[in-house]
């Protein structure tokens, strides 16, 4: 099913493009990621109306996203054991509902602990199509030089979502009715959900276990470079759930609300201009230190939000957060390839996504609490926080994020066939 592109001009986005059969699942996947980026913001700005809280709103949105985190990567282990349409098919419905039942309930006025309760199943049934697509690259582009720029491709793809996702909520549910983000939200992931499903031929292959080899297989989280990548994504979760709830309230204290779409726009189109640069380059340093570097420069760019009052400097620090967020992502996503054996990169991509929604669902509950109290200065401080601790972890266990040995029971495709070991892939 692999297939392998070589040879030909530098790896870019043309020859990317001009993949076999990438096209079959990239519109599709396209279309049924959008509500991941609309979920979050949907929530925050219904509940925020309906209990005129910041605080509940981002409780609520952390539940959703904890549970998220919690059981994404339960799904990308199941697609890679049995196929991703097996997982999507009943995962679309069952998000659909669920954000249909937390729309009725946050518009009935129900208790809070009626919208938590509703929030688990909706945070637990998003689609991983972010995922599922990198999968699908890797299959194709196992061991090719332009699986860097098919991550920097998705990064890209991810933040244009991101561009476009909480400006069409926000506008739904400002100019048109309260629960107009999560309606469409869940309308487009049921209909882009199933049409990313019927793509079959495209799906990575599905491996079974033989009844004489029936051994659980061991997580990916038990790769020591994929444990530090999570931390790494944290970080990174804590910058868009606290500038999701801190621009809101920003925007709210100025008196003009429509101007929070705009300004998280910025700051996506920052992370957006950053991936295409970093697909479209020709790298000499490896994914590791170019983590390590982003890293460092989201970190500073984030130390100053805090303290910003204005709204042009606002979208001006948001953009270089937004420029400094690509090289880490995309350096990340690309190490998976070389740490992981295919048979586990479906889950060990759904790691990385559910850490980005954990830190995330922390950053909207803490964020919200403090600009709750203090204001949305305060819930700035979120983003710094997160990136620190998460830099200072990145830092002290850089080490591990080089091939390794697989663990036991997460043997590569050419070990289980016995052809020979995976070869080394040099990263620094």
């Amino acid at each position: 099913m692999a297939s392998t592109v070589t040879g030909g001009p530098r790896p870019g986005y043309g020859q990317l493009l001009r993949t076999p059969g990438a096209w079959t699942f990239l519109l599709p996947g396209f279309a049924a990621r959008q509500p991941f980026a609309m979920l979050t913001i949907g929530i925050v700005l219904l509940v925020q109306h309906t209990t005129g809280s910041y605080g509940s709103a981002g409780m609520v949105a952390a539940v959703t996203g904890v549970s998220m985190a919690l059981c994404a990567p339960q799904s990308g282990k199941l697609a890679d054991r049995f196929g991703q349409r097996a997982v999507l098919l009943p995962g679309v419905v069952l998000h659909t509902v669920s954000v249909s039942v937390l729309t009725a309930l946050a518009l009935a006025d129900a208790p809070l602990w009626a919208l938590f309760a509703a929030a688990v199943p909706t945070g637990a049934s998003v689609p991983q199509i972010g995922p599922m697509v990198r999968a699908r690259w890797a299959a194709k582009l196992d061991g090719s030089p332009l699986m860097q720029t098919a991550a920097a491709f998705e990064s890209v793809t991810d933040e244009f979502t991101f561009v476009v996702g909480p400006v069409l909520a926000t506008a739904l549910s400002t100019g048109v009715h309260p629960a107009g983000g999560l309606i469409a939200e869940a309308a487009l992931t049921l209909v882009g959900g199933l049409l990313f499903a019927a793509q079959k031929r495209t799906q990575p292959t599905v491996r079974r276990v033989s009844s004489a080899d029936a051994a659980p297989r061991a997580s990916a989280l038990s790769i020591p470079g994929v444990r530090v990548l999570v931390v790494a994504f944290l970080g990174i979760g804590s910058v868009f759930g606290g500038m999701q709830v801190s621009l809101t309230a920003f925007s709210e204290e100025i008196g003009d609300p429509s101007v929070n779409g705009v300004l998280y726009g910025v700051f996506a189109a920052g992370n957006m201009l950053a991936g295409i640069a970093c697909g479209a380059i020709a790298w000499k340093s490896g994914p590791r230190q170019r983590v390590v570097i982003g890293y460092v420069g989201l970190t500073l760019a984030a130390s100053g939000l805090w303290a910003v009052q204005s709204v042009v400097l606002l979208g001006a620090l948001g953009l270089l957060v937004g420029l400094c967020i690509a090289p880490a992502l995309i350096g990340g996503y690309t190490l998976v390839e070389s740490l992981v054996p295919a048979s586990a990169r479906t889950e060990a991509f759904t790691w990385l996504t559910g850490a980005v929604a954990l830190g995330q669902a922390a950053a909207v509950t803490t964020a919200g609490r403090l600009a709750d109290a203090h204001g949305a200065s305060a819930g700035f401080v979120v983003p710094l926080v997160g990136t620190v601790l998460a830099l200072v972890t990145l830092l002290a266990l850089r080490s591990r994020l080089t091939p390794e040995e697989s663990p036991a029971g997460l043997a590569t495709d050419r070990e289980a066939s016995g052809v020979g070991h995976r070869t080394r892939v040099t990263v620094d």
